[in-house]
């Protein structure tokens, strides 16, 4: 992975796939500074995407991947910290967007995000009422989630994984 100055952080990752380049969102300063850390300290380097759902997300990140043997169960390792929740209203989980892995709201309450593992949303097209449903199921869980027109239209050309606003960085 190589990083860029810009308004925006822009960074590249390579992979035997080919290459992408991924935007990191001054909104959310803790997860873009750690995140470009990592890059520019060669973390990342050689690294696998240990975990990959077809239609929803790819996730690397874990160190432990590195020298992984085949079959081996991959997840959770890190660099030994977690980064604080910052959760912003909308910024939403459209396809190709990245966002950082955590472990689950039982034993994370906080939501805070793995120091290293990351993953980058694949999803699936969402149409205008299927979100609403999503924003109405996150609002009864204490979360609420509203969408702007433009994110209901990119939701549904794109795709996405909705049901991740809200709870993940």
């Amino acid at each position: 992975m190589s990083a860029q100055s810009e308004k925006r952080r822009l960074v590249e990752v390579r992979t035997d796939m080919g290459r992408m380049v991924v935007a990191l969102y001054n909104e959310t300063p803790e997860h873009r500074d750690n995140f470009l850390k990592l890059v520019q300290e060669g973390f990342y380097d050689s690294l696998l995407f240990h975990r990959v759902i077809p239609g929803f997300m790819v996730q690397g990140g874990d160190p432990e991947s590195r020298s992984a043997a085949p079959g081996q169960m991959l997840g959770n390792g890190g660099p030994g910290y977690t980064v604080p929740a910052e959760i912003v209203p909308g910024l939403v989980h459209t396809k190709g967007a990245l966002a950082a892995a955590r472990q689950g709201d039982q034993v994370n309450p906080e939501k805070r995000s793995s120091g290293s593992q990351f993953y980058l949303v694949q999803g699936k097209p969402f149409q205008p009422n299927e979100l609403d449903m999503v924003a109405q199921r996150a609002s009864r869980h204490g979360t609420p989630v509203t969408y702007s027109e433009e994110q209901k239209k990119t939701y549904a050309t794109e795709g996405g994984a909705p049901h991740l606003d809200g709870s993940y960085t």
